[in-house]
């Protein structure tokens, strides 16, 4: 998998590596944790219309990698399969109100970043 979570005391980054940074255009998202409303996992799916700016969808493959936007939200995507991901809604934020991908042991993770956020 492409993704990979980076822990430092103010926030969590998302470093995207490969073909899955290439297709996203990114390849890395700092998201601090003062802008974190809410962690949980749970499976999502694209809306038909949201619009790619900038990025890659192949919805037909359940793939989804980049930039957003959706009923005048920003979000962030980065996964390829119908799986429980990892949704991080955001408040505040310099640009997303969400950020979901798919990580391994996406529970671990939103858990891991719980108890960050309370530590702060």
């Amino acid at each position: 998998m492409g993704r990979e979570i980076q822990f430092d005391d103010e926030s969590v980054t998302l470093k995207l590596n490969g073909a899955t940074g290439f297709f996203a255009l990114k390849f890395k998202l700092k998201i601090p944790y003062n802008t974190i409303k809410s962690v949980y996992v749970d499976y999502f799916d694209a809306p038909q219309w949201m619009l790619r700016m900038p990025g890659t969808s192949i919805s037909a493959l359940n793939i989804f990698e980049g930039s957003f936007k959706y009923a005048d939200e920003w979000y962030f995507l980065s996964y390829e399969n119908r799986v429980p991901m990892l949704i991080i809604e955001l408040e505040e934020h310099e640009k997303y109100k969400y950020v979901i991908f798919e990580i391994d042991d996406p529970t671990d993770v939103a858990s891991h970043i719980r108890k960050r956020i309370r530590e702060l």
